[in-house]
């Protein structure tokens, strides 16, 4: 039993230099780990707290983002639709204008026909008024006895003008 309880001047000495120690140890070195250690405690819950920060500002960033995007494709939609707008503005004033101009060019067309026709006719007419003058100049010059002479006469010179005008 001796083995298991150690000898009261062990015992003493044991304590003695456990007391010794303790008194040093707390007198230089317990000050100083203790500040190291809640100054470490610190610097982890500043770490912590600086990330938390860090994650919410990055959340909010997110959060902009997206408003961001979502009005950056609103924009870029309003933008395609006022483009389309354009385009077919454009389109339909090219085709308005296209239609003013054939308009246009129909009625000066028509103009110039109707001017053509109305030459043409005033032609014929000054070609019939001349073909009647020389049918009634030869039929004046020429003094018939009967009024069928006459007739014949004047059905012979009108055949013979209107196959001279034909060709």
């Amino acid at each position: 039993m001796e083995l298991l309880l150690p000898a009261l001047g062990y015992f003493v000495w044991t304590l003695v230099a456990f007391l010794i120690v303790f008194f040093i140890l707390k007198k230089f070195a317990w000050k100083p780990i203790i500040s190291s250690l809640s100054e470490r405690e610190k610097n982890i819950a500043d770490s912590i707290a600086t990330a938390e920060k860090v994650k919410l500002e990055m959340a909010q960033m997110k959060n902009e983002n997206e408003v961001l995007m979502a009005k950056a494709r609103e924009e870029r939609s309003q933008l395609l639709k006022e483009a389309k707008e354009l385009k077919d503005k454009i389109v339909n004033e090219a085709k308005e204008q296209a239609k003013v101009e054939a308009s246009k060019i129909m009625a000066d067309a028509q103009a110039t026909i109707e001017q053509q026709k109305n030459a043409a006719l005033t032609d014929v007419k000054n070609v019939i008024g001349n073909m009647v003058i020389e049918v009634t100049e030869k039929v004046i010059r020429r003094e018939l006895a009967s009024k069928t002479e006459q007739e014949n006469y004047i059905r012979s010179l009108a055949n013979e003008l209107g196959t001279a005008s034909r060709n």
